[in-house]
């Protein structure tokens, strides 16, 4: 099993045991994706980087086409050499070589309601925060825009499909199953939502989130109808650890929220990201006081064996990746 954690400062790498290692500690990173050897990061300020041999080493990809901050990755379920990459400025790339060319996907600044989107810390501009691939259908994918809409293609990115009046607008993170056909999870900075018609319309069930600055959404990867969730009361107190104040929840089909304990959450702990696991009721998560791990979908966590560095504790989360046997 390796682990990579990108922190706002650098890659952490594990393998589970005491063996741990940072990389690209010289830029300032906002996700990460993994599938095998192949290992891609996204930085705000230098672009694109790739590795082939498991985090050892990274070198810059998709400079002669992206140019601008990588906000978020993609692999398509079914064919890892098709990489997604979205940006700021708002745009959506695809690589269908394994990241060694680029092709911009156009059109989705040509939405209708394009001129509302707008990212509260920088409001001159926004960016793709999340992409999400059918299970189902690869070529539709679901792009969350930080802030504004929840859009969508059904073609790969020839064409897009703005909003629907039901979505959140400040989607954080999205998730679908395998074994849930139609099924999608949002969390955003305006509550949580799902679908069960592949985003037609969308139920936003809040009873028992008392914490509804939402982030990261998981599912366990046997279970379906459990979900977990990361969340705060707001920017500040998800993103900031001087004012850092988060919590996770778990919601069953068609019951309340509960607030769960076992991993950090509270007061000084920043908001956590959620990685789904291979088999079972496992799920990965990661937040400034390390990574960890449950078999249980989160009525119990345990840290994953490795020395997590000082600096990462005044840190917030921006991606977690897992690969390998767990």
């Amino acid at each position: 099993m390796r682990l990579y954690a990108a922190m706002r400062n650098g890659l952490f790498v594990t393998d589970g045991t005491e063996t741990a290692a940072v990389r690209l500690t010289d830029h300032d990173l906002e996700c990460v994706v993994a599938t095998g050897e192949r290992v891609f990061c996204g930085t705000f300020d230098a672009g694109l980087f790739r590795s082939e041999d498991g985090g050892e080493s990274f070198h810059s990809v998709g400079d002669g086409t992206i140019r601008e901050s990588v906000m978020s990755l993609a692999v398509n379920p079914t064919d890892p050499d098709t990489v997604w990459v979205g940006t700021e400025p708002s745009a959506v790339y695809r690589s269908t070589d394994g990241g060694d060319s680029w092709e911009k996907r156009e059109g989705l600044t040509d939405l209708p309601s394009e001129p509302n989107w707008s990212f509260p810390p920088r409001p001159h501009t926004h960016h793709v925060r999340w992409i999400e691939p059918d299970p189902y259908d690869p070529d539709h994918l679901y792009v969350g825009i930080e802030a504004g809409a929840l859009v969508q293609t059904y073609d790969a990115g020839e064409t897009w499909e703005d909003k629907v009046p039901t979505a959140r607008v400040d989607n954080h993170s999205l998730t679908t199953h395998p074994e849930a056909p139609g099924r999608v999870w949002s969390a955003a900075g305006d509550g949580y939502a799902e679908s069960e018609n592949a985003g037609d319309t969308w139920e936003c069930p809040q009873e028992g989130l008392d914490h509804r600055y939402c982030w990261s959404v998981a599912l366990a990867p046997d279970e379906p109808s459990i979900v977990l969730l990361s969340s705060a009361t707001g920017p500040r107190s998800a993103h900031n650890v001087d004012s850092a104040d988060s919590a996770v929840y778990r919601k069953r089909d068609g019951e309340r929220w509960e607030r769960l304990d076992g991993l950090p959450t509270g007061e000084g702990v920043t908001r956590t990201v959620f990685e789904r696991g291979t088999s079972g009721d496992e799920v990965f998560a990661v937040n400034n006081r390390g990574p960890f791990k449950t078999e249980n979908a989160g009525t119990t966590w345990q840290g994953i064996v490795a020395e997590w560095p000082t600096e990462f504790e005044r840190m917030t989360a921006r991606g977690l990746a897992v690969v390998g046997e767990r």
